[in-house]
């Protein structure tokens, strides 16, 4: 029997397209946050996936008060009693701890069928590639001497060989006599043009260039 599996009543073809819904709105979720802004590929999938954890948890514990602290103490220790991880740890210990929850309560088959459409759905983000950045995308840091008018000093230069370039922000150093200009650049190519660098060097005065891929953080 399909009733025996679920919770509260609620047939199997009514959670599949609840977990489904939740999925879609996940993705479009993660989609919206990732619209001209920057964020990790692990928060991304976490984020497309993290709507049908939630519901899975709030279909079990649905009426149930005992349950529903239970569960939120759980899930308090675990996130603020445990060393902070990235945004996919955090996720896989939510999808851990709702399969523990259902198989718990006696909802084997309905863990397992979750599990599927979970792990399903992480495979293929996984796959493809959601959220990852551009492989062309640097950041670039440029060093000149405080003589230099550094508003558009590189501008020829960034239209030849990328695609997109942002003057993100200028510090000074060496006690104010140099400037530290740091950009982040679309290449036009996957690999950093030797003759790119060149042309910088020649018009910052051989003083130090660093590009560089931006390390990101994945905490949730």
């Amino acid at each position: 029997m399909l009733d025996s599996i679920l919770t509260s009543g609620l047939t199997l073809p009514t959670f599949l397209i609840c977990t489904a819904a939740s999925l879609i709105l996940g993705l479009l979720t993660a989609l919206v946050c990732m619209y001209r802004q920057r964020c990790s590929r692990g928060f991304a999938v976490t984020l497309a996936i993290l709507p049908a954890m939630v519901q899975m948890v709030i279909l079990l514990v649905n009426g149930n008060i005992g349950a529903g602290v239970a569960v939120a103490g759980a899930f308090s220790l675990v996130r603020f009693r445990s060393v902070p991880g990235t945004a996919r740890e955090i996720g896989a210990i939510f999808l851990a701890m709702a399969i523990g929850l259902a198989t718990g309560m006696g909802y084997v088959a309905l863990a397992a069928i979750f599990f599927v459409i979970v792990a399903a759905a992480l495979l293929a983000l996984t796959a493809m590639s959601f959220g990852d950045r551009s492989p062309r995308e640097r950041l670039l840091k440029i060093t000149i001497p405080e003589n230099l008018d550094y508003d558009g000093l590189f501008d020829d230069i960034f239209r030849q060989y990328t695609s997109s370039h942002t003057l993100e922000r200028v510090k000074t150093t060496n006690m104010g006599t140099l400037y530290e200009l740091q950009y982040r650049i679309t290449l036009k190519e996957a690999q950093v043009p030797k003759a790119f660098l060149d042309a910088l060097r020649c018009r910052n005065g051989n003083l130090n260039i660093l590009c560089s891929r931006e390390m990101q953080k994945e905490t949730l």
